[in-house]
């Protein structure tokens, strides 16, 4: 109860690229009065188990890490967890052939 709106005025969320350069992971740092960051590792050709109806198998993916950094102040530790799931989800589901707009 002691965070004012003039702690978090101008605040923003900010998608950072750590793996423009090759690097698998990074740890972003918010900059007040930033909410939160999001940061985005390479994406590179892993070795992952699936489970299959044969059993566990061992499969080459793409794989990519994502980290995000809040102010607990603002973002409650389960629900920024919650979101990154979301994002998680919606980018392994992702349709490049989506329609994003519908025009009338």
């Amino acid at each position: 109860n002691q965070l004012r709106p003039s702690d978090t005025q101008g605040g923003t969320f900010t998608v950072t690229n750590v793996g423009v350069f090759g690097s698998i992971m990074g740890t972003p740092i918010i900059n007040q009065p930033q909410v939160a960051i999001l940061a985005l590792g390479a994406i590179k050709k892993r070795p992952v188990v699936i489970e299959t109806p044969a059993g566990d198998a061992i499969v080459v993916r793409q794989m990519m890490y994502i980290s995000m950094s809040y102010d607990h102040r603002i973002v409650d530790g389960a629900l920024g967890t919650q979101f990154l799931a979301q994002v998680t989800k919606n980018i392994e589901s992702w349709d490049p052939n989506r329609q994003w707009f519908q025009y009338v």
